[in-house]
């Protein structure tokens, strides 16, 4: 089965690829000729992982996915939520995006947080969401060179280092990501 995943992050598409069988091959933006920027206006995480699923199915006729994902932090009642991409701008650098997070923790006690992930399936003229969160907490400094985004300040829940320190193959059994994936991975050997 080859689907179409709504990005051309490759990083993200490689992390979702290691996790699929080989039975099951993602499409990327590129390979369907799909080369604009999808519209994220949505407000929520969901709205804006069904936006893209429905621009890519309505634009060029595939079943495909899309996700969304935010980091909301707990002190900062939920941000940077919707807006973790391009928090420090539109230019969505991930090191201005940390720094910027970090800045406004300062003086905080609480770092709680947590990552969530929703990937919207259209397939076969009907929608189906998959959620996965991954709680956790910011450090007060960047730790690690793997991963992306804000991986090198987040430490999940139970470990003593952050997403960018550990293998992708943990990342994968404990990230937010990876369990939306497994939800969406289940409903697609199943059908």
């Amino acid at each position: 089965m080859k689907i179409v995943f709504a990005s051309n992050n490759k990083n993200k598409i490689q992390e979702i690829q290691s996790m699929l069988p080989e039975s099951i091959q993602i499409v990327s933006l590129e390979s369907i000729g799909c080369f604009e920027e999808i519209p994220e206006t949505a407000d929520t995480i969901e709205g804006n992982a069904i936006l893209k699923a429905n621009f890519v199915t309505q634009k060029y006729g595939f079943d495909c996915f899309a996700d969304d994902t935010g980091l909301e932090v707990e002190a900062l009642k939920g941000k940077p939520g919707v807006y973790s991409a391009r928090y420090a701008g539109e230019q969505r650098n991930a090191d201005d995006n940390m720094n910027k997070l970090m800045g406004e923790l300062l003086d905080k006690s609480n770092r709680n947080a947590q990552f969530k992930t929703v990937i919207a399936l259209n397939f076969e003229g009907k929608q189906y969401l998959f959620t996965g969160i991954a709680s956790g907490e910011i450090t007060s400094e960047k730790m690690g060179t793997g991963g992306f985004g804000y991986d090198p300040i987040f430490k999940p829940s139970g470990y003593e280092n952050t997403f960018a320190e550990i293998s992708l193959e943990v990342k994968n059994e404990i990230s937010h990501r990876g369990k939306a994936t497994k939800a969406l991975l289940e409903f697609l050997q199943n059908i």
